[in-house]
């Protein structure tokens, strides 16, 4: 009886985790992508050791800040006149996440050190 009951409580719990996964593949999600063109030099550094700076610190708030659900920092290889240096996306469930996202004191202190070397700065907030 009990091998029975073990069945069915798995085949719920994996149909609750489909339909928990569906739920979140069709949800709206608000994306964050922000570009920047970062100074030749800066803090002592060139730029491609301040990008990899950018990289390491924005990557380590994964799983840090409530609301973030994902998070990718790219750094270019082109290097040509019209792309950026360093590319942030990311993923929020909502406008107010994105909004905690943007006070955590976590976020805060990478802002500033992005603050002091780069020299352009482009960002794009949609809904998808």
């Amino acid at each position: 009886m009990s091998d029975t009951s073990d069945k069915c409580n798995d085949f719920f719990c994996l149909k609750a985790f489909f339909i928990l996964l569906y739920k979140l593949k069709n949800r709206q999600m608000i994306k964050h992508i922000v570009f920047w063109k970062l100074k030749d030099e800066a803090n002592g550094n060139d730029k491609a050791a301040n990008a990899k700076l950018i990289k390491e610190k924005l990557e380590a708030l994964n799983g840090q800040i409530p609301g973030l659900i994902r998070l990718e920092v790219g750094i270019d290889f082109s290097n040509t006149e019209m792309s950026a240096d360093v590319v942030l996306y990311s993923e929020f469930p909502s406008i107010e996440d994105l909004k905690i996202y943007d006070e955590h004191p976590k976020h805060v202190a990478v802002k500033s050190f992005i603050r002091e070397i780069n020299c352009l700065r482009q960002v794009v907030d949609y809904e998808n």
